[in-house]
């Protein structure tokens, strides 16, 4: 009989390391998940490229036509007559150290060229889900807790009808109507030509430009936001905590605001973390329609050619943010729901 109190004790003493193994160790995996991802890209890229048509070669000499002697001359400057095991050699090292080659067409440094693309990227994609983000969760939430009305079935309607639209259609839609036929917006790219005097306006003009660009991606993006946030309220709607919170006396907006939205946060914070990289990815097609001047214009540009370099370096750097928000999705759900660090 005294034995069995010790024994109690012992398995409680045990527990918290295990439980803290079995975190390091669910950290570890997801790392090496998405280090395992990353590799399979820099492979992918490598290949992938070296199947389109066209010679980068004739593409630079197009406008002053050279013999085979030159033009043998240039692809052996660029290492393109190298068997294709070499080449694969030295683009792995490259890599590792951090070199993604130098571009065929601007003859600068990939990483220099994507590093002064990755601002106008960055600031398209972070105000279109900012905005997307507030509006899904928003119109999710209410939509659910007025369940089959009918502002219920014009959000969902029309949130569903947004994002089966295809981007670039909806784009030149956008272009065609508010900067051809309102002459509202500008009808391309960040900043007006010759620039604005002042800080202010400078800021003012890149937000006129801003705003077409952003809400087309804001239009196809926001209704899975919309519809996560709902399927989880509806979830949540019938659950006693809820009733308790009536039964205390609470009005509607305060029980959906304070007791049923928080519980119902944690799927659609999950996706949002997932979706940020396939956003900056989905960027190519908004940024092609606007010429508005971040990676997803400069890969459209690159494939014209093809620019094998700099289309690597800019699907590796579009690719990681995608595993990065992956593996940080996976654990921000670890960290923020108990069950998972339970299981």
């Amino acid at each position: 009989m005294s034995d069995l109190p010790m024994t109690a004790v012992a398995t409680d003493l045990a527990e918290p390391p295990r439980r803290g193994r079995g975190s390091a160790a669910f950290v570890l995996r997801t790392l090496g998940g998405g280090l395992v991802s990353v590799g399979l890209i820099v492979v992918l890229g490598f290949f992938l490229f070296r199947v389109l048509p066209g010679d980068p070669v004739r593409w630079m000499t197009r406008d002053r036509p050279g013999n085979a002697e030159q033009l043998a001359r240039l692809r052996a400057e660029f290492g393109l007559d190298r068997p294709l095991p070499a080449q694969f050699v030295d683009y792995l090292a490259d890599v590792a150290r951090g070199d993604l080659g130098t571009s065929y067409v601007y003859n600068r440094p990939v990483t220099e060229i994507i590093l002064g693309r990755l601002g106008p990227t960055v600031l398209l994609t972070g105000s279109a889900l900012v905005v997307a983000v507030a509006l899904g969760l928003w119109l999710g939430s209410r939509a659910a807790w007025r369940h089959g009305s009918v502002f219920d079935r014009i959000a969902t309607g029309t949130a569903l009808v947004l994002w089966s639209v295809p981007t670039f259609w909806l784009g030149l839609i956008a272009l065609m109507v508010f900067a051809v036929g309102l002459d509202l917006f500008p009808t391309g790219g960040m900043t007006s030509p010759g620039g604005v005097d002042g800080f202010l306006p400078a800021v003012l003009d890149v937000a006129h430009h801003l705003v077409l660009p952003c809400l087309t991606m804001v239009a196809v993006v926001y209704a899975q936001y919309l519809m996560v946030m709902r399927s989880s309220l509806l979830e949540e709607m019938a659950a006693d905590y809820l009733t308790t919170a009536r039964a205390k006396g609470l009005r509607e907006d305060l029980v959906r605001r304070r007791h049923a939205v928080p519980n119902a946060l944690l799927p659609t914070i999950t996706i949002i973390f997932l979706h940020v990289g396939l956003v900056v990815a989905g960027a190519v097609t908004v940024e092609t329609v606007f010429s508005w001047p971040g990676l997803g214009l400069l890969t459209y540009q690159a494939l014209a050619v093809p620019d094998i370099p700099l289309l690597q370096g800019t699907l590796i750097t579009l690719s990681v943010a995608v595993v990065l928000m992956n593996v940080l999705a996976d654990l921000g759900y670890r960290l923020l729901d108990p069950r998972v660090r339970a299981s």
